[in-house]
């Protein structure tokens, strides 16, 4: 075995430690090591669990001492964001006044995780309240860095995942998504990404007490991980895929569906809506057309994705509406200038009367419903996850200009969460110093038709990382 463990995938992280080629224990003292190292430069990690990792080694190595059947991420360290609870340490979201806001049980894609043998090693850093934008900056912990170009962002709002995965720190993240916020981190770091189906993983997204989010919050955001190797986010999807009573919304559907017949057709829009694309994104959506060509698919060029400016629109009335209730409390919670990006978005498309809140509903079916037929012609869709490199940090809540230009570079993120598929983030190569990437879309519930074109990608393109963080600009 190398000495450096923490450079492993997951995938072999797990077999070296079933079949006692290493240790639990070395394999978390390894990525110990590499957040002592790293996270002094990229202030990814916000709580590192180091002597409750070191307890679940020690678990896993008297569990394997004593013949049992471990389980296929056995030893594997992974993070979770801050905004999802780990058992008995504190679920911040960045803010200050939630430091002791301490968890009483794993949230269920954390247990679910833990269950099949992997090892929490650390909470990780996110935008003030998930809200703050997309930069991952907090109240409470501060800059995460981008660690290809420190005057990148790391994207958001599960930045700290895409950082602790990129640079070593964990072999898996955990994340979520209701607009991009595991797609933009994976891309931005160059690591691969997935935003499942709503439903597909069991969650728990209640923050403070027992009384679940509106319809939209339930409806939109979803849990999903981040891994260095499509591999590893295959295996990590296996895991979490299912059912638990404490996430009512999942169902019960094979994490694997029926082979379609002949090749299978891909849609690519390089340019959702005609608002513009940089050209290394196009280049990058080019590279993996060929890929997915070159390994069979039937590769197609397309005008436009279904009304996109309609659902960018919808989503942004339906979730104002829902948010505005909470809007003074929270305006609070995130602190100087941590509302801006928020406020100009309210500004944007501001909420609407119970009347117009369910005629927007039922657009938002009927939107769905235009997707459906779209997907059922082409299952799979091709096409930016960002259509801009990395930006400078803050772009977003810098001024109107700034906000919109960050918006309508994600919004492929922000109508594919709106109408609920599945979507993988898988990289390309670099650019100017910088990662690029695609995203992949699919039909509900055909998580498995996204990781298998983004494996073909992937075997055209290569894997990016673990890097190390570059100390000033692009090296």
């Amino acid at each position: 075995m190398p000495d450096a463990l923490w450079r492993l995938t997951a995938a072999a992280q797990a077999e070296a430690v079933r079949g006692a080629a290493v240790s639990a224990a070395e394999l978390v003292e390894s990525h110990l090591e590499r957040v002592a190292e790293v996270d002094p430069r990229v202030n990814a990690v916000t709580r590192l669990m180091a002597e409750r990792a070191r307890a679940d080694a020690a678990r896993i190595d008297r569990r394997r001492a004593a013949g049992e059947t471990l389980g296929p991420l056995a030893g594997v360290p992974f993070t979770v964001k801050e905004s999802t609870p780990v058992e008995g340490v504190p679920t911040t979201f960045g803010v200050p006044r939630f430091r002791k806001l301490v968890a009483r049980s794993d949230a269920p894609p954390v247990a679910r995780l833990r269950a099949a043998g992997a090892i929490p090693l650390g909470h990780s850093n996110v935008p003030t309240l998930i809200l703050a934008g997309v930069h991952t900056r907090s109240e409470l912990f501060g800059d995460t860095v981008n660690p290809w170009d420190r005057g990148r962002t790391p994207g958001g709002s599960s930045g700290g995942d895409g950082v602790a995965v990129a640079t070593g720190m964990a072999a898996l993240g955990l994340g979520n998504d209701s607009g991009g916020s595991v797609r933009i981190p994976a891309q931005f770091c160059g690591v691969a990404g997935l935003k499942p189906t709503p439903g597909r993983f069991p969650a728990d997204h209640r923050v403070l007490g027992p009384e679940d989010p509106g319809p939209a919050s339930q409806a939109l955001v979803t849990d999903g991980p981040l891994a260095r190797s499509v591999g590893d986010l295959r295996l990590a999807y296996e895991v979490l895929a299912g059912t638990d009573p404490r996430g009512p919304r999942a169902v019960p559907v094979p994490a694997h569906g029926e082979p379609l017949p002949g090749p299978v057709k891909v849609a690519v829009v390089a340019d959702p809506g005609g608002h513009g694309v940089h050209p290394s994104v196009r280049a990058a959506i080019e590279t993996a057309a060929g890929a997915l060509g070159d390994a069979g698919y039937d590769v197609r060029e397309t005008p436009d994705v279904p009304r996109l400016d309609e659902a960018l629109e919808a989503y942004g009335r339906i979730t104002a509406t829902e948010f505005a209730p909470s809007r003074p409390s929270v305006r609070k919670l995130l602190g100087p200038g941590g509302d801006r990006c928020l406020e100009m978005a309210m500004e944007r498309t501001p909420p609407v009367d119970a009347a117009e809140f369910m005629r927007l509903t039922g657009v938002w079916l009927n939107i769905r419903r235009s997707w459906a037929e779209f997907l059922h012609e082409y299952p799979l869709l091709l096409g930016p996850v960002f259509t801009e490199p990395p930006v400078e940090p803050g772009l977003e809540s810098r001024d109107r200009a700034g906000r919109d230009r960050v918006a309508s570079a994600m919004r492929l993120c922000t109508v594919t969460s709106f109408v609920g598929v599945p979507a993988v983030a898988v990289p390309t190569g670099v650019a100017d110093g910088l990662p690029s990437g695609v995203q992949i879309v699919g039909r509900a519930f055909r998580e498995d038709l996204c990781l298998a074109a983004a494996q073909a990608v992937e075997d055209r393109c290569g894997v990016l990382t673990p890097i190390d963080p570059r100390p000033g600009g692009r090296g």
